[in-house]
């Protein structure tokens, strides 16, 4: 009698996947990220995302004497090396490292298309591994999912607010931040 074999989905390591970047697998252009070692193709930025986000940059400008307003670039999550849409990380030298979990200030994800795909998969992954807050900027919606209180399933606590509301990092409370200047073209 023949058992029944279920495949298994092989993940890998982050030492894999820097090695697999490293031996040219990946053109330098692809746009792809680790989750809990998962490969995923990240959906290519448009004019409202890309927009969105360097008026995310702006008003995130005066934190720069607080924190490193760090932009589309990875960070360390153990099983996972994400590419958040801004991070603001505690000031330091991340010459020799990625920013892990205990450098994050705050991580934020735009999302045009990608909404889904940040709310119930890369979200959770930032709740799971520690981060303290995530703010998801729907572009479509023309809001703010604020997710805080991290747990082992993600976020104990989400909060909305619309294009109308400010809101401020728990980090830096004093760092209030218009929606509405988001969407202002």
């Amino acid at each position: 009698m023949n058992a029944i074999v279920e495949p298994r989905c092989h993940r890998i390591t982050v030492e894999e996947y820097h090695q697999m970047g490293e031996a040219g697998i990946f053109d330098e252009d692809t746009r792809i990220e680790l989750l809990e070692g998962e490969l995923f193709d990240m959906a290519p930025i448009g004019s409202r995302h890309m927009s969105a986000l360097n008026k995310l940059i702006y008003l995130f400008y005066p934190a720069r004497d607080q924190g490193i307003v760090s932009v589309q670039n990875p960070i360390d999550l153990a099983t996972s090396e994400p590419e958040p849409d801004l991070a603001l990380l505690k000031s330091g030298n991340y010459w020799d490292h990625l920013p892990t979990v205990d450098e994050v200030l705050l991580l934020i994800e735009v999302a045009d298309r990608s909404v889904q795909y940040d709310r119930e998969k890369k979200i959770p992954v930032y709740g799971r591994c520690g981060i303290s807050e995530t703010w998801l900027v729907d572009i479509n919606a023309r809001q703010a999912e604020i997710y805080r209180e991290p747990s082992s399933t993600g976020y104990r606590t989400v909060l909305i607010r619309g294009e109308q509301d400010y809101i401020a990092p728990l980090a830096l409370p004093e760092l209030e931040i218009a929606l509405g200047e988001i969407w202002r073209t």
